[in-house]
């Protein structure tokens, strides 16, 4: 579960089919700071994540991580001026190499990709294939697994109206994060330990991939309603009438949202954790779901205190087929890949799990006639 303690919800603000839902912070995380590092805009990135294995991708940027010892202020720096006029179009797409995910610059200093550390860890799902050399897998499936795993994305700025209401929308002055919604279906939460390093990475969001569901979200739903304060006038006689007033309805805002808007997210205790990277009092790691087939589906990355006080996350909504895809992968590998434990653990038979497994994509990986 992912635990928002120390963050609070302020009112919603809207444009069309987006929701922006700001979380603030009342006391800041000063000895942890984030800032973004730009790349070209016009390179594809190869991401060499073991050996013979690489990440290939389109990654507008990356962050880079701050921390102190002592927990004395960190300062966040390291920003680029850019002229998009100094540089013309080029002929081809350019290649940028990486090494990991993660990579730590200094002894105080981490670089990494977000969301694709998160997509990372979906992608790697079981990346091996069987286990077992069972007759129905092909030579392919049992010598090379799952390589490649491919998944497309939209980028932010082909998501209707995102790129105007990031633009639009007030920052608050506490502002450490917020909860992003398309056709009030949560697209992405994104939470930073100060409230400087979000209005230096709030535009940031619209350079981020999402989901199929998202994208065709925000052009099927041209405007969502706005939710209105209501106050019992009859009730308020003083200034201190008013304010126990203000007070309830923020509440109500407030439990509203956690129970009705981020309860996909906030209700999931089945999310599975996997450290990546210590970082003094801090730790990166990234998350992944149950895959329940009828539910809502997030993966991400996170950034914790000792105490597991979130300074960081990051999420991806998986769509109904990535989300088919991560199921039917938990259960082979539950199963040893044996297709018939695996057809009766999910009441059907053998013949059904193989057209599911081809029309998830994994068709190639069975041997015809078996």
């Amino acid at each position: 579960m992912i635990d928002f303690a120390g963050l609070t919800v302020a009112p919603s603000q809207t444009w069309g089919a987006v929701r922006l839902v700001p979380l603030l912070r009342a006391e800041p995380i000063t000895d942890l700071r984030l800032h973004q590092r730009a790349y070209d805009p016009d390179e594809l990135s190869i991401v060499e994540v073991g050996p013979r294995t690489a990440y290939v991708a389109y990654v507008p940027h990356a962050f880079v991580a701050d921390w102190t010892a002592d927990g004395t202020p960190a300062a966040a720096y390291g920003t680029q001026l850019h002229d998009p006029a100094a540089k013309a179009a080029p002929d081809r797409v350019g290649l940028r190499f990486h090494r990991r995910m993660n990579r730590r610059e200094d002894r105080r200093r981490l670089r990494f990709l977000p969301l694709h550390l998160a997509m990372e860890g979906y992608l790697g799902l079981q990346f091996g294939g069987p286990s077992i050399a069972w007759q129905e897998w092909t030579h392919r499936a049992v010598t090379r697994g799952l390589s490649p795993r491919v998944e497309a994305s939209y980028r932010g700025a082909a998501v209707a109206g995102l790129e105007d209401a990031l633009r639009i929308f007030e920052i608050h002055p506490d502002q450490c994060g917020m909860l992003l919604y398309v056709a009030d279906a949560l697209a992405a939460a994104f939470v930073l330990p100060h409230p400087a390093d979000y209005r230096a990475l709030h535009s940031s969001l619209v350079q981020d991939f999402y989901g199929e569901l998202i994208f065709q979200y925000a052009h099927l739903y041209p405007a969502v309603p706005d939710f209105l304060v209501r106050l019992d006038e009859d009730r308020v006689t003083s200034l201190a009438d008013l304010r126990g007033q203000l007070a309830r309805t923020l509440k109500d805002w407030s439990d509203f949202h956690d129970s009705a808007l981020a309860g996909g997210l906030l209700a999931g205790p089945d999310l599975a954790f996997t450290r990546i990277r210590r970082m003094g009092r801090f730790t990166l790691s990234r998350f992944v779901p149950a895959f329940d087939p009828d539910g809502e589906n997030h993966i991400g990355e996170t950034i914790t205190d000792q105490r597991g006080r979130l300074a960081y996350l990051k999420t991806f909504r998986l769509s109904a087929a990535q989300t088919r895809r991560g199921y039917l992968l938990a259960k082979l590998a539950a199963h040893d890949w044996n297709l018939d434990a695996t057809a009766a653990a999910l009441g059907t038979d053998r013949q059904n799990l193989k057209l599911r497994l081809d029309g998830a994509g994994f068709g190639h990986l069975l041997r015809p006639g078996r």
